[in-house]
């Protein structure tokens, strides 16, 4: 399938991009441009309750760089790679006042369950937000595009995946991942309930971030905290659920 057009919408406070579609795949304020102002997308950052400082960062989806911007001015430690399939949405990344490519961050056009499944290089945090105007594509959801992103990650890496909460299958790729880690997956439903967010990581580090929550919430900066909201309580309930006896 060719990919989809994208279309911008303006009004006086906000830029957003849909993709044939009236389901709203990005959004950014004007006058705030680096906030996250969709719930799914504060939601993602809850790895930084995991991994705070992470030092190489995988990106699955630009859209209109939401995240890649957030993490791009608020981890100035981390080398950032973002990958997008469709040309026509990176060519609006001026619109959305997406940094240029630098020594940190780059923006790659290029098939993402291709990528991940071909890169020799390991990822402390690795973000799926890959999705067309029916929703999230097949080759994105895959127990083989799973593993692959497991191959990835560092020791100890985190990934994020972003699921539409009212497709069919959401139950059944949360589970995916889950299988895929070996339980050690934590998912975190959105305000709006449209979106399902699934941390997943390897060894002990849930475990770890279960005993340790307040002392890492604590640790985060405010403008972190201030993006996590009400977010990071759902992440601590999911741990708990995870790890009851810890």
């Amino acid at each position: 399938m060719p990919p989809q057009s994208p279309s911008i919408h303006k009004n006086r406070q906000t830029l957003s991009l849909s993709l044939d579609s009236p389901l709203i795949q990005s959004c950014m304020r004007r006058n705030d441009p680096n906030a996250l102002i969709l719930d799914y997308t504060r939601a993602m950052m809850g790895f930084l309750l995991f991994k705070p400082q992470p030092a190489s960062m995988l990106m699955i989806g630009l859209g209109g760089g939401s995240v890649p911007k957030y993490c791009h001015l608020h981890l100035p430690g981390a080398d950032i790679t973002t990958v997008e399939i469709n040309p026509d949405v990176i060519a609006l990344r001026d619109e959305f006042l997406i940094p240029t490519d630098n020594e940190r961050f780059r923006v790659i056009c290029a098939d993402g369950a291709a990528f991940v499944a071909q890169t020799q290089r390991r990822y402390d945090v690795l973000m799926v937000d890959g999705f067309t105007g029916e929703g999230q594509p097949e080759a994105l959801c895959s127990r083989h595009f799973y593993d692959a992103c497991q191959a990835a990650l560092s020791d100890e890496g985190m990934l994020v995946v972003n699921l539409h909460a009212e497709m069919p299958r959401c139950g059944e790729l949360t589970q995916r991942i889950e299988r895929c880690f070996g339980g050690h997956a934590v998912s975190v439903a959105t305000d709006d309930g449209d979106n399902c967010v699934v941390l997943a990581g390897l060894g002990p580090a849930f475990a770890r971030c279960r005993v340790a929550f307040e002392e890492r919430w604590a640790a985060l900066s405010a403008a972190h905290q201030q993006t996590l909201g009400a977010c990071s309580s759902r992440i601590e309930r999911g741990l708990i659920k995870r790890y009851p006896a810890v």
